[in-house]
This record gives structure tokens, C-alpha cells and sequence, in this order.
């Protein structure tokens, strides 16, 4: 049986198509069995569990062979850095209450760096705490998600404008978070094996102006990257509804991006995925 934490969000559900896929039992973990309806139709268990209740996640971890891990932000907590590394420190209990053996969890490029790099530093915090609760742990460290891109396509539609905080003719890695699940359930039914961290980018790199391009083909009309100023990243997140404080997170990691001081640990080793930025953005048009 494989556990799969963040079924409802991008990267969980494709972890557990995959597995679904693939014919491997899985169990879901909920906040509430409403939102297990639609998995358990497609032949998944369903287990309701809060992060905030270690002993419930325990049991839901128990007797698996393999646990596929992210911890939701909210990113409406006033000290957001510290209530994400809380519900990281009662999520590696449960892990180490339950002897569940093989963890596969959901890092970030830089998840290498303790400090500089914004919400970053939250899976950092992540992997030092499962280091010490899981006898195998498979950490993998996506960059940027192409799904990022959905809450601007209103802008493009409407006013054929991309507004981005990365300069429109820089390319980065970029990632479906098809991939990101696929190549997680690959690592859990492969079985761990002490340590090992997975990077990994798409099939190629891209840059704001390529995805002003592909919008533009999907949507038959001509859209531009617009670069906003990194001093606009804390009043934008802000209006998302975003604390002070995970805001200015925010703004750190932008600033890092642009410098240079995020990446790889291991780039000679990325694993690359297959969705292209223009499937991706189809799916999301």
C-alpha cells in the first residue's frame, strides 16, 4: 500500500494516477472524507487525517510501503515560517510513530540551502527533519512549476499581457507538476534506498517571453511579458491574501532567482520530465 498526503493538489494526484495507473493499492490522506469522494470511486483508500494530528496521520501511514509527502502552506499565517516548520515537525512524528520505511517528499531546487531563498527554507527545514525519521528518503527538488503560470492567463486573455517577476528574456527550468507526481510514484514503487535526492526540469528550459509565445499561439492573439519590479512582489502577494511575512519570503526568493543564488546541487544529474510548456499551458487554457 503506497500513502499519498496532498491527493487534491497538483503534484498528489498525479502520484496517484500514476499508481492508480499502474494497478498499485493506494491510500489517500483528506482533511475531510468529502474530498476522498472522487478518488475512492476510482478504486483508492481514504484515509481523513489532519496534519495538525499526529497520532491520525500515524495510523494512516501504518503498514505502507512507501509515503508520498508534501506539507501544504497557508500562506495566510502571520508567522508563516514557523507554523510551516511545525506542521513539518508533527508530519516527520508521525512518519517516525508509524516505522513507515520509504519516504518520497516534495522539496524545491535550493532545498540544499538553509538560508536566503524564501519559502524554500520551509523544505529545508522539511528535509533535515525527515533525515532523522525515515530509514530511506527519496527528496525531490522541482523548480519552477509550470502550473505557477495559471493565475496570470486571465491577464493574457484579457489585456494580452504576461505580468512576471522573472526578467522576459531570462530562461529557467521549468516543470509540469504531471512530471513532478509521475517521477515521485516512479521513486515509491521503486522502493528507497538510504538517501537520494532527485532534481529535476522539464524537457527543456524556458523564459517568459516562451511562454508569452505559447499563450499566444493558444490563445490566437498576441500576448507580451511584461517584468514587474521585484519591489511589487510583497503588495501582489499580498492582494493574494498572503501574510506580511510569507509576502516578503516571497520577495527573498525572487531576488535570489534573479542573482543567480538558487539552483541545483547536482545539475550534471537533473532528471528531466516530458510534458512540454505548451501541453502544460493547453491543459491549463
Amino acid at each position: 500500500m503506497f500513502v499519498v498526503v496532498g491527493a487534491t493538489g497538483n503534484t498528489g494526484s498525479a502520484v496517484v494516477e500514476t499508481l492508480l495507473n499502474k494497478k498499485q493499492p493506494v491510500r489517500i490522506v483528506v482533511r475531510s472524507a468529502d474530498k476522498g469522494v472522487a478518488w475512492k470511486a476510482k478504486g483508492a483508500d481514504v484515509a481523513v487525517a489532519s496534519l495538525d494530528d499526529v497520532s491520525a496521520l500515524a495510523q494512516a501511514f501504518a503498514s505502507a510501503t512507501g509515503v508520498y509527502l508534501m506539507v501544504p502552506p497557508n500562506y495566510g499565517a502571520a508567522a508563516w515560517l514557523s507554523d510551516q516548520q511545525a506542521r513539518m515537525d508533527r508530519a516527520a512524528e508521525a512518519v517516525k510513530k508509524s516505522e513507515v520505511s520509504h519516504v518520497v517528499y516534495l522539496s524545491s531546487v535550493g532545498g540544499q540551502l538553509a538560508s536566503g531563498t524564501g519559502p524554500i527554507r520551509a523544505v529545508h527545514y522539511g528535509e533535515g527533519k525527515l533525515e532523522g525519521a525515515a530509514k530511506h528518503l527519496t527528496i525531490l527538488r522541482p523548480p519552477y512549476f509550470m502550473e505557477n503560470w495559471a493565475p496570470v492567463i486571465g491577464a493574457a486573455k484579457a489585456q494580452g499581457s504576461l505580468p512576471t517577476f522573472i526578467a522576459p528574456p531570462v530562461k529557467i527550468p521549468m516543470i509540469s507538476t504531471k512530471d513532478i507526481g509521475r517521477i515521485g510514484a516512479e521513486h515509491l514503487m521503486a522502493g528507497g534506498s538510504a538517501k537520494q535526492i532527485v532534481e529535476m526540469a522539464g524537457p527543456e528550459d524556458y523564459s517568459p517571453n516562451h511562454v508569452a509565445a505559447a499563450l499566444g499561439q493558444l490563445l490566437g492573439k498576441p500576448v507580451t511579458a511584461q517584468h514587474a519590479p521585484l519591489s511589487a512582489v510583497v503588495p501582489t502577494f499580498k492582494s493574494f491574501g498572503f501574510s506580511d511575512e510569507a509576502a516578503k519570503l516571497f520577495e527573498e526568493m525572487y531576488t535570489s532567482f534573479s542573482t543567480g543564488a538558487i539552483g541545483y546541487e547536482t545539475p550534471d544529474k537533473l532528471v528531466r520530465g516530458t510534458v512540454t510548456l505548451s501541453e502544460a499551458l493547453r491543459g491549463m487554457v
